[in-house]
């Protein structure tokens, strides 16, 4: 293990605390008194004292609290399990720090279901690639993830999908698998009696159509003329959200060109439809009542198809132009257009359409960006939707600075103690500085008077950087102490810092929340449009996205009175739902919301006996399981009534945890429980086993295993609970066999 895997990470904790005494205390002077007299039993704790630091430190990031916090009397001597937990700590920490790579940075496996790799064997069939070995090794993954009632879900336990069912048999079809088989028999009978393959979403059907098993006629009809829609219209481009916008432009050159590949019949899927694929059928239903939104867009797509077969030749070509030259224009910066799945798939289909050559630099470029994101083991390959390379980093930087609250101080001598950075936090901080980004991109249409700045998901993805992944890197910065210039008096920010700051500011909605990637996608109507059923046409505000906003505002001093801030914290009283918890929309579900708020909420200060946090933490101990752990599925965004129900597992559980203890409950006895739950199941290794899906792409749609998930959160829990406990960390409390490490790597390298 490198010299520098410190198991003790403490990142610059006290230039963050010295910020903090700059700031203006929230509460007058008669109260603060009352505020920090805190109790151990009997015995009051001096304000400043190490134990008075150490119990409010997870009470909020700059350990405002409300009222004073008792710490029970039978924590007075250090309880059996302490040893436990400092060595789990350990042992997580030189987990995480294990799968840093040498320039600093941290990528994880992310996982979807088996759409990806059902379409890229579509793909390569479109491309008469289909005899490569890589599809029938994908068609071999493809067959394990076949679940219990015979077909495949969009998350694993989960009821049988019919797009992804209708995609993974077909795909199997193609790489040689014979429909008399046994494991073909039950995919068909299950696909039937959920409707057959009519019943798949509109993205499906394109790549039916462009095999010759389905009929353009019947599917939405994406036309390449809305190129010429201005940003003033309300039916736009830049109306929608920055991932159906990728996915659209190169869709609508395959929608324009509508390139189809006869197969053999023993190759198609004619068995999957309960009555003629051919025959003529609106894209969906039309609703029972005549004049409604859905029916009008029906008819819309009615009159684009006229157009399409009598409309001036030209202005089709010039629509058509118009789409690739964006399409290619997006190639800059950028691991494929969007950096996702999707449109790198239709991108090399359009490239196709267009005439490009299999050599040719664009067709290249793109092949490449599909091939980087497969994995490929023994006779098997799998393929990711994107990386997660900043996210990534991020979390891993903000969980060692959480870990480090845990560890000793180093004195440099006379003075106040220095809490040195690793090497490698400061070599994680400097990877994310370096992917800051510099250049407009689609978001600027909308906010013209805002410098460039902030941080993206992936590799590279110039034109799309996103608030959450810069509201992570900005707090990970800051409690690592890197967000400040080294040796300055003032504690002057870095240049990056400030424009992030700047940037998130900026891209608050009209309705106080933050959205991912622009400002007020939030035209309701065009979620009835009949390509619309991915269910992600919009960008809205979110609780947990303007929660972590608020998080990170909370690292630079940014408290309630801002006005920015009550625009934020009215937002999010407005969201809260009645039983108290959040909805989260890019984690599974309710828990994942619900701890992000309370995560902002404290790190703004708002005080612990606020409504909204004693609901929330209420709805948190409701949920809790028998185990001591939480777990939540996929299901509950489908119906709500099961938040907070599901397999437990180690991310939710985190989640739970941290969420209790920002709303003050780090010595309850749910989070006692939660925290024996994490110390039962942790493996020898340091990490924790987790199968369920607990991120998510599109609600209803698609979703996400973070395979780091299950380190981080659990981690986080762990060490902020163990701040919480006024005992000294026991550097002999680790595993036999990591002592003499243990010893080794002790020294803080600054």
């Amino acid at each position: 293990m490198p010299k520098e895997h410190a198991f003790a990470i403490e990142d610059a904790l006290s230039s963050q605390n010295r910020a903090a005494s700059t700031l203006p205390h929230p509460l007058p002077p008669e109260r603060r008194e009352h505020a920090f007299s805190m109790r151990r039993g009997e015995q009051v704790i001096a304000p400043n004292s190490r134990e008075s630091r150490t119990a409010h430190a997870v009470s909020g990031e700059f350990g405002y609290l409300a009222k004073p916090t008792r710490i029970p009397s039978n924590l007075r001597q250090d309880p059996p399990h302490l040893p436990v937990l400092d060595r789990a700590l350990v042992d997580a920490v030189h987990c995480l720090l294990s799968m840093q790579k040498p320039d600093g940075h941290w990528c994880a496996e992310l996982q979807g279901d088996t759409i990806l790799e059902s379409e890229y064997i579509l793909l390569m069939a479109i491309l008469g690639r289909d005899q490569q070995e890589r599809v029938r090794k994908a068609a071999r993954y493809i067959l394990t993830q076949m679940g219990d009632h015979g077909a495949w879900s969009n998350y694993p336990g989960g009821p049988v999908e019919v797009s992804v069912s209708v995609k993974a048999y077909f795909a199997l079809k193609i790489a040689g698998h014979c429909a008399d088989a046994v494991h073909m028999r039950r995919a068909r009978q299950a696909i039937l009696k959920h409707g057959g393959a009519k019943r798949c979403n509109s993205f499906t059907k394109f790549y039916l159509a462009a095999l010759g098993q389905f009929p353009y006629s019947s599917c939405a009809t994406v036309p390449p003329e809305m190129m010429f829609l201005p940003t003033s219209a309300y039916f736009n481009l830049y109306a929608m959200s920055a991932w159906t916008r990728t996915i659209v432009v190169p869709l609508s050159i395959f929608s324009a060109y509508k390139p189809v590949r006869k197969l053999p019949d023993d190759m198609g899927i004619a068995e999957l439809f309960l009555e003629s694929p051919f025959k003529r059928r609106l894209p969906h239903a039309p609703t029972k009542r005549w004049f409604t939104p859905d029916n009008a867009f029906l008819a819309i797509d009615l009159l684009l198809k006229l157009w399409e077969k009598w409309g001036p030749i030209k202005v089709r070509a010039e629509a058509v132009r118009r789409a690739s030259a964006w399409m290619r224009a997006h190639f800059a910066d950028s691991d494929g257009v969007g950096a996702i799945f999707p449109p790198i798939i239709y991108t090399i289909i359009s490239l196709h359409c267009l005439g490009y050559a299999r050599d040719s630099k664009e067709m290249l470029y793109a092949l490449k960006q599909l091939d980087d994101l497969m994995i490929e083991e023994g006779d098997m390959l799998r393929v990711q939707p994107c990386h997660s390379p900043v996210w990534d980093t991020a979390l891993a930087l903000n969980t060692l600075a959480i870990v480090g609250r845990v560890s000793r101080p180093v004195r440099d001598g006379p003075g106040e103690p220095s809490y040195k950075r690793t090497l490698s936090c400061r070599r994680a901080a400097r990877w994310l500085l370096d992917r800051e980004v510099r250049r407009p991109g689609d978001w600027s249409l909308r906010n013209s008077h805002l410098e460039p700045a902030g941080w993206f998901f992936e590799y590279r993805n110039g034109f799309y950087p996103d608030t959450d992944d810069t509201a992570m890197v900005l707090m990970g910065l800051a409690r690592s102490g890197c967000a400040w210039v080294e040796a300055s008096a003032k504690r002057e920010r870095i240049p990056a810092v400030d424009r992030g700051l700047r940037w998130l500011l900026g891209m608050q909605n009209k309705d106080g929340g933050w959205a991912a990637f622009d400002r007020d996608i939030n035209r309701e109507l065009l979620t009835k449009v009949p390509f619309a059923d991915h269910n992600a046409m919009l960008d809205p505000s979110c609780p947990d996205i303007t929660a972590r906003a608020l998080e990170a505002l909370g690292q630079f001093g940014y408290r309630p009175g801002h006005p920015q801030v009550e625009r934020a914290l009215a937002f999010i009283e407005e969201k809260q739902d009645r039983r108290g918890c959040w909805i989260g929309r890019w984690g599974v579900n309710y828990l994942y919301g619900t701890w992000q708020v309370l995560a902002g909420l404290d790190a703004i200060g708002v005080a612990k006996e606020h409504r909204m946090i004693r609901k929330a933490a209420r709805w948190l101990k409701d949920v809790q399981q028998a185990s001591g752990g939480w777990g939540e599925s996929c299901h509950s965004y489908e119906d709500p009534s099961t938040a907070g129900q599901g397999p437990v597992t180690a991310s939710q559980t985190g989640w739970a945890l941290l969420g209790l203890m920002h709303a003050g409950e780090a010595h309850s006895d749910a989070v006692g429980r939660g925290i024996e739950y994490l110390l039962e199941t942790q493996g020898p290794d340091g990490n924790w086993e987790e199968d369920q899906f607990t991120g998510t792409g599109f609600p209803k749609v698609f979703y996400l295993k973070y395979h780091n998930y299950r380190l981080y959160f659990p981690l986080m829990a762990l060490a902020r609970y163990r701040a919480a406990l006024p005992f000294t960390f026991r550097a002999h409390s680790v595993r036999p066999e990591r002592e003499t490490q243990a010893t080794q790597h002790y020294e803080l390298i600054s």
